[in-house]
């Protein structure tokens, strides 16, 4: 609350919907298999509104509740369109409780847990911090549970491969990501230009001293020398699902723009605008682009002379560089 008495705006991305709502199911343990948890939380999900709105309007606030889908942000009408329902909420002084919508959701179309969907929210809205709270008070050394020697890392510029080996496997034994989703979800913030924090969440005003630096945790500072990926770029590199490949030749450095002379192979049957995943002949991937023609149209220029002709396939602004940007691309 001291976040919005102070003038923040504030979005929370809140998980919990299927543990608040199995025991009213008559389950006396979490259920294991997906039509017993979507149920549970079909329950959860009006419980936990239920507590967050008594919350916020004892304190004078009014809560929203949004519920999404991996679908409404690989679509990108659908994507900025949950980007301008958050604005008017945001702008009207609401606050809105984001949550990804277990009760329909199959596996493979899920985001997979509430850190990497709070990063892409983060980076949906342009937000300026994020913070992500766990059962531990940061990223360590090693596993401080089995090692004794293992000490917090305060502050991490670049999520390097020894960062990355440093956070192995440990996670909650309450929420679906790890250590390592964790990470995943700061690199996304990072290549927006977004700070971090990792703390725990037992911490007495732990969101409120985050953001004022104060808190003991975990920081990670976006590079102010980085080129930070804009919304369209965010969107092709975290949320668009790639309709197919072109396979280039291979080059020591990563092209400006592909075009037709570039292009050995295609694969799968893509429209014009679609997002297809830019890989070189040896198997490496490049990046994700959005194309300009479509599969049977270049299909057509590979079996003719046209093929030499200078003419963009994937343009820069539409091209998301896997090697500049060190981030999961799917």
């Amino acid at each position: 609350m001291k976040l919005k008495d102070n003038g923040y705006e504030v979005l929370l991305v809140s998980s919990g919907a299927v543990a608040a709502g199995y025991r009213k199911l008559g389950f006396l343990e979490r259920p294991q298999s997906l039509p017993e948890k979507q149920a549970a939380a079909s329950i959860g999900q009006g419980l936990l509104m239920e507590a967050y709105s008594d919350l916020f309007l004892s304190h004078g606030y009014v809560a929203s509740q949004i519920l999404i889908t991996r679908g409404d942000f690989s679509d990108e009408t659908r994507y900025n369109n949950v980007r301008n329902t958050l604005n008017v909420l945001v702008d009207r002084g609401i606050i809105p409780i984001i949550n990804e919508n277990d009760t329909v959701t199959v596996d493979r179309l899920r985001f997979g847990d509430n850190d990497t969907l709070s990063a892409k929210v983060a980076g949906l809205v342009g937000a300026d911090f994020l913070a992500v709270l766990s059962d531990i008070d940061g990223l360590y050394t090693d596993n401080p549970v089995k090692n004794s020697k293992a000490t917090r890392i305060e502050r991490v510029q670049a999520i390097t491969p020894e960062i990355e080996a440093a956070a192995g496997d440990a996670g909650s034994a309450v929420g679906t990501g790890g250590m390592k989703s964790k990470l995943d979800a700061f690199k996304i913030a990072l290549a927006s230009g977004i700070k971090g924090f990792l703390g725990d969440a037992t911490e007495e005003d732990i969101i409120y001293r985050s953001v004022l630096g104060q808190a003991g945790g975990t920081y990670f500072e976006a590079d102010q020398d980085m080129d930070y990926l804009n919304r369209k770029k965010q969107w092709i590199a975290f949320n668009s699902g790639p309709e197919g490949e072109i396979i280039i030749k291979r080059t020591s450095q990563v092209p400006s723009s592909i075009e037709f002379a570039d292009i050995n192979s295609i694969k799968g049957n893509f429209k014009k605008g679609d997002v297809v995943r830019i890989q070189d002949e040896t198997g490496a991937r490049i990046g994700l682009g959005i194309v300009n023609q479509a599969a049977s149209e270049l299909w057509q220029a590979l079996r003719s002379s046209v093929r030499n002709r200078k003419e963009s396939i994937v343009d820069q602004e539409a091209f998301v560089c896997e090697l500049e940007h060190t981030v999961p691309i799917r």
